[in-house]
């Protein structure tokens, strides 16, 4: 059975390529442009991976981290934070307990090793 990522991205152009770039790989990518998407998506679904976005509308990627790892229902999904902000990523993926990270743009050998490597944990 496929593993399932959900790509929260606002950046439609760049979803899209991501999702045809993982579904390639043999993933199943259910997308979401803002994380109130992504909240309803997750009231009825369980991905294996979140690929999360820090520049996102309202609710940004940091805070909705944040919400995710202190939830106990979700929690334990793992989490690679996937940005193009300028912020000191490493520093902040480790404050709110991301499983990872990823700048964008990126190699698509290096998004598909790094996710590999984070669901293989």
């Amino acid at each position: 059975m496929a593993k399932r990522i959900l790509l929260i991205d606002d950046e439609l152009e760049l979803a899209f390529v991501t999702k045809t770039r993982l579904e390639s790989a043999g993933y199943e990518v259910c997308t979401a442009a803002t994380a109130e998407e992504a909240l309803v998506y997750l009231q009825k679904n369980m991905p294996d991976l979140i690929l999360l976005d820090l520049l996102l509308p309202k609710m940004q990627g940091e805070e909705f981290c944040t919400f995710l790892k202190s939830d106990n229902r979700l929690k334990h999904l793992p989490v690679i934070l996937f940005t193009a902000s300028a912020i000191d990523i490493p520093k902040v993926a480790g404050e709110i307990y991301a499983d990872g990270y990823l700048m964008k743009p990126c190699e698509p050998d290096v998004l598909l090793s790094t996710i590999k490597k984070t669901l293989e944990r």
